[in-house]
């Protein structure tokens, strides 16, 4: 489902990332997330999209 919604363990277990990773890279704006109430939050789709475009970059 495209329009899934996901938890930073949830998002950590699908990029297989600690969630302290998946947590610092939310954090620092380099992975594309919400807050609500606090906690984090990422649509599917966006997370798809991301991926897409860690791999059309080149390595800085």
């Amino acid at each position: 489902m495209p329009d899934e919604i996901m938890t930073i363990r949830e998002v950590a277990k699908f990029l297989k990332l600690t969630e302290k990773t998946a947590y610092r890279l939310a954090s620092e704006g380099r992975l594309p997330g919400f807050k609500v109430g606090g906690s984090w939050r990422f649509r599917r789709a966006d997370i798809d999209a991301w991926i897409e475009k860690q791999k059309n970059e080149p390595d800085a």
